[in-house]
């Protein structure tokens, strides 16, 4: 695979093949006239037979081998000094052109690397852009996997497993680039490395990567069509990829309406901060059908009639549609899930807490060396910090309605500083509240992609990463540590994106435009906004292939 570091640079520009050739020429030239000149010296050195004249012969012969000699001398050392002299302009010319291009004006053009600013721009623009790219693949693929197993209209053509694979493989591929992009943002983005130079090594590759995913993706696109078979029509691929798509909407319209039930009575029960995750997410989901309604009525007319490349563009956008709705739904299930486990964990978590915490004035007493590290001083602030953290934690529960997530990452980030080990539940309590945050913020982007930045992407990333980094056995500080970092950066992420969201306003220009879901398509990037029908629908694919579906707006 191509280094990070060179991948997205410029390559050199090839040799000029005209110095070679002059070089090559008179290289040549010198070594025949090196060659022949000898040979016409002692041919011109006068006659050295027959007469009077051969008792100086011998003479004669010792003239002209001293002349030879002295030619034979000075020839190697002028070639030499010519080879050297046309190498070095030969060399000065290139570089310089290196530096400066002629325009057909005369006027010298300089050709400079792009400026930090430019790069960097650059490298966080195509991280949007490359984690776009991966999730609207996961989305339809998801479509295509309900076709598995599926017996379709076309007698014997349902698809297989193996026949989804090496579209999952790929964005297996792409999200392992993608994440390596990420990783060398977050670190890039604190300050690693300091060197403006290696910084710079840093940024392009940060642009490789992503470009990698763009690749990946664009060099897969074409046959994913395939596998798809939406040109079919009803008789085909379109046929049974309407049949699945109308399936998840009936089921989604229907889990819509008891999740509007399901806010209602996570409030009762919980406090206000519970719910606000998921606050709006009925309306939103609702809106997002509202849009699939229309889209899958467009797409069967255009399949009736034949249309089937209109078609296929309509199909694409209910999709995308559908699966928001069902990221907006399926978030208030797992949270109802996620505030009943931390409920029943809290007073677990605080008799771990309160375990911890006499451990460590164990160690203050000079029982246990658990605390080695720790100045006494400091070991009595942290034991004191938690102390009053639980006595707090104690009141909110009893007090009434409270938020059981918030409950848990007090008490694990009041005990934190003290923990040495011996109580397990502290670092799964922090896992269940960093999954929350990480579920939480990736709703937000997955259904705002449009209006959310790379920063709050970085963060997710990150934050996912640590998740993902901390297997059991790991020291209990450190894993601890990162779990609680995780829920930091998830929390930030998440609060991010909806600023990103709140400041991107309405979508669409003017009043009165927003129909049939139009707005909430564009916010959510099922449809790539740029023109005045909202863009076509984006789908599986990079930079080259992503908007290959636009067709006709609907009527």
């Amino acid at each position: 695979m191509t280094s990070s570091l060179i991948r997205g640079r410029p390559r050199r520009g090839a040799s000029h093949i005209s110095v070679r050739v002059v070089l090559a020429l008179v290289g040549g030239l010198i070594g025949v006239v090196w060659l022949v000149l000898p040979g016409l010296v002692v041919g011109d050195g006068g006659p050295v037979a027959g007469g009077a004249e051969r008792p100086v012969a011998g003479a004669v012969g010792q003239g002209e081998v001293g002349e030879t000699s002295a030619v034979e001398l000075v020839l190697p050392v002028l070639a030499v000094v010519v080879v050297v002299v046309l190498a070095g302009f030969g060399f000065l010319r290139r570089r310089r052109r290196a530096r400066e291009r002629t325009t057909p004006g005369g006027a010298p053009v300089r050709v400079a690397e792009p400026q930090m600013a430019e790069l960097d721009e650059r490298a966080r623009a195509l991280l949007v852009e490359a984690d776009d790219w991966v999730r609207v693949g996961r989305e339809e693929l998801g479509f295509v996997e309900g076709r598995v197993g599926i017996v379709g209209v076309r007698p014997g053509a349902s698809l297989g497993a193996a026949d989804v694979e090496p579209f999952a493989r790929v964005l297996r591929d792409a999200e392992a680039e993608l994440a390596v992009a990420f990783r060398m943002r977050w670190q890039y983005e604190g300050g690693v490395p300091e060197e403006s130079a290696a910084r710079r090594h840093v940024l392009a590759g940060i642009v490789g990567r992503a470009e990698e995913v763009g690749r990946l993706l664009d060099a897969q696109a074409a046959a994913f069509d395939q596998l798809r078979g939406l040109e079919e029509g009803l008789g085909g691929g379109l046929g049974e990829a309407l049949a699945v798509a109308e399936g998840r909407f009936r089921e989604l319209a229907g889990r819509a309406g008891g999740a509007d039930a399901a806010v209602r009575e996570l409030r009762e029960r919980y406090a206000p901060s519970a719910v606000a995750a998921v606050m709006g997410h009925v309306e939103q989901a609702k809106d997002r059908l509202v849009f699939a309604t229309a889209r899958l009525n467009h797409a069967r007319q255009s399949a009736d009639s034949g249309d089937n490349e209109r078609a296929a563009g309509q199909l694409r956008s209910a999709e995308g549609a559908i699966a928001q709705a069902a990221v907006f739904v399926d978030g208030i299930d797992r949270l109802a899930g996620e505030l009943a486990t931390a409920a029943a964990m809290v007073p677990a978590t605080l008799t771990g807490g309160e375990a911890e915490i006499a451990g460590a004035r164990e160690s203050l007493a000079g029982i246990g060396a658990a605390y080695a590290d720790v100045p006494p001083g400091e070991l009595r602030a942290r034991v004191a910090h938690a102390d009053v953290v639980l006595a707090v934690v104690r009141e909110d529960l009893t007090a009434g309605p409270y938020d059981p997530l918030d409950l848990l990452r007090r008490t694990v980030r009041g005990v934190g500083p003290v923990v040495s080990g011996r109580a397990g539940v502290l670092p799964v309590a922090a896992l269940v509240c960093a999954r929350s945050a990480v579920a939480a913020a990736d709703d937000v982007i997955a259904t705002h992609r449009a209006a959310v930045a790379g920063e709050a992407r970085v963060r997710l990333a990150e934050a996912r990463r640590l998740l993902t980094s901390t297997p059991p056995g790991r020291d209990p500080r450190r894993q601890l540590a990162d779990l609680l970092t995780a829920d930091t950066l998830a929390q930030q992420a998440r609060e991010l994106a909806e600023q990103d969201a709140r400041m991107h306003g309405h979508p669409i220009d003017g009043p009165g435009e927003d129909t049939a879901g139009l707005a909430g398509a564009v916010l959510g990037g099922v449809l790539l906004a740029g023109h005045p029908d909202a863009g076509p629908p984006a789908s599986f694919g990079g930079p080259r292939t992503r908007n290959r579906r636009e067709g006709p707006p609907p009527e």
